[in-house]
């Protein structure tokens, strides 16, 4: 499996996309607003998601 960099954008429980803002040992930050329907789902803008349970959808460009 892959550990995310910041800046990469993940998938995680089921469809919900954001990006990387912190790497920790176990798990990573990640920014919700980057999701089109962000507003609608009514979710926090950030999460803490374990290195287990997300895929890399794309790298990061820098």
């Amino acid at each position: 499996m892959k550990k995310a960099e910041v800046g990469n954008i993940i998938e995680f429980r089921g469809g919900l996309q954001g990006i990387v803002e912190k790497v920790n040992e176990n798990s990573v930050i990640v920014d919700l607003t980057f999701m089109d329907n962000y507003r609608d789902l009514e979710l926090d803008q950030r999460t803490v998601v374990n290195h287990k349970n997300y895929k890399v959808i794309k790298e990061s460009a820098y």
